[in-house]
């Protein structure tokens, strides 16, 4: 397994990271599987451990948590707070007193006294960002939290919370998580060179366009009876990802490689990725990807790809997982008032 430095962290982890989104009732419910598979996973070098308080409403942290006795010091864990824990209105977001509650039940689901990463999984754009790294600074200071970033957020939003950061004296956003794969490529162009300009380390989630670049999903074949299928059907039956599959599955068989294999490969070429999140829900498919640890792909193998999807662009509609910022949610943001259209 490599290591590679998170960002200007000082932190170094495995080129793959374990992502535990699909441990409990949300993916797999077998409590004591999910385990095997994480002690597999430390034992094949991956050292990153990637989990979220909304991950099966807090199950998949209670997983993590028993699976890492005695051995919680030599593993990096990275959780997340934002999504809504109950019916609540204040029991998600951004807010000091949401954050500084989340803290605690993350910790104590995780069984440690210390988070190693915390990030807020979506945008708040109901909270001022300075509320936010206002009381992330504060659980640092108190030492519960090593470093703190995000995931899924704009290259504006991420700009604005630097700028913020020095001005006030505050704790900076050091990690940055966002979707990226062979079909998904837009951040290119703007995230990942604002994510190094700031050295902030970048992991990529849906590496696999949520498991488009498997190959089990083809053009004119029936789809699998899969969570994927069932969850993202447009996504699945998408004819131009699935178009970009067949010129892809020939190119990684000419390399000697899995399309899944080649797919992770790019995503972790990137100069910018310090690690690749792998979400897998059964023994079958952690054995396949740790299979494909040492595979590279050569600058060629790149060069072919870009022709297939160009740098930049994305091809696969990430279908509801993505953040879209209220200038585009909400029309009125989009629209002047009637009064005010005509010349």
């Amino acid at each position: 397994m490599n290591y590679r430095s998170l960002g200007r962290t000082g932190i170094k982890v495995s080129a793959y990271c374990l992502g535990s989104m699909m441990f409990g009732k949300g993916g797999n419910p077998d409590h004591d599987e999910c385990i095997r598979m994480i002690h597999k996973s430390l034992d094949a070098g991956i050292n990153y451990i990637d989990t979220a308080d909304a991950y099966s409403h807090g199950e998949s942290e209670e997983i993590v948590g028993k699976a890492l006795k005695g051995r919680r010091d030599s593993v990096v864990i990275g959780t997340k707070v934002f999504h809504p824990m109950g019916d609540d209105p204040n029991r998600r977001g951004g807010s000091r007193s949401w954050i500084t509650r989340a803290v605690e039940d993350s910790l104590r689901r995780l069984q440690t006294d210390y988070l190693d990463l915390y990030q807020l999984h979506r945008p708040a754009p109901d909270t001022d960002i300075e509320e936010s790294l206002s009381v992330l600074t504060d659980l640092m200071r108190a030492g519960k939290i090593r470093a703190i970033g995000t995931s899924t957020f704009p290259a504006a939003d991420i700009v604005e919370a630097q700028w913020v950061a020095e001005r006030r004296g505050l704790a900076r956003f050091r990690i940055e998580q966002q979707p990226y794969s062979i079909l998904n490529r837009q951040i290119e162009r703007e995230i990942l060179p604002a994510c190094q300009r700031y050295g902030m380390g970048v992991t990529a989630w849906s590496p696999l366009a949520k498991g488009l670049l498997t190959g089990k999903y083809r053009r004119g074949q029936e789809q699998p009876d899969s969570l994927r299928a069932k969850y993202f059907p447009k996504l699945m039956s998408d004819e131009a990802s699935l178009d970009r599959i067949d010129m892809l599955i020939p190119l990684a068989q000419e390399a000697g490689l899995s399309l899944t294999h080649m797919a992770l490969a790019f995503v972790v070429a990137h100069p910018a990725i310090a690690s690749a999140i792998i979400g897998p829900r059964t023994m079958a498919q952690l054995d396949d990807l740790l299979a494909g640890t040492q595979a590279m792909v050569s600058d060629d193998m790149l060069d072919r790809i870009d022709a297939i999807v160009p740098p930049g662009v994305d091809v696969a509609p990430l279908e509801g997982s993505a953040y879209s910022p209220p200038a585009i949610v909400q029309a009125s943001l989009r629209r002047r008032p009637p009064t005010e259209r005509c010349f």
